[in-house]
């Protein structure tokens, strides 16, 4: 059964400026296997937008927004062995929603150069 779904687009360079200007930034919105696996593209802003949509998305699927006793990096966004990208719920995040009894997370990426959206499906 379908709990919710979520989308949300972001401008690439509104993420890339945040991730040059602000310290810590990166660290508070990305684990540090998504940190890895960006700054490996070719075009990282491109591949943190798309990931930072995902989070936006993952929220708004819950129908709560962001919720208390969750935090950003520890939704994570990594690639399977062929490639699909994979949401995984991590530590004290994974802990707060496991009563929502989440059984599958779908999730869809996309970006450009300037643009970057994610659609999130949750199923119980």
């Amino acid at each position: 059964m379908i709990l919710g779904i979520g989308i949300d687009m972001i401008e690439v360079d509104r993420v890339a400026t945040r991730i040059a200007r602000e310290q810590g930034f990166r660290e508070l919105v990305f684990s540090p296997d998504e940190i890895a696996y960006c700054n490996a593209k070719a075009h990282p802003a491109q591949h943190y937008a798309a990931r930072f949509a995902a989070k936006e998305a993952f929220f708004k699927a819950l129908g709560t927004g962001w919720a208390a006793g969750t935090v950003f990096h520890e939704v994570e966004i990594l690639p399977d062995d062929q490639g699909a990208p994979q949401l995984r719920l991590l530590d004290a995040t994974a802990k707060t929603l496991a009563p929502r009894a989440i059984k599958n997370i779908w999730v869809s990426l996309t970006h450009l150069r300037e643009s970057a959206a994610a659609v999130v499906v949750l199923e119980t």
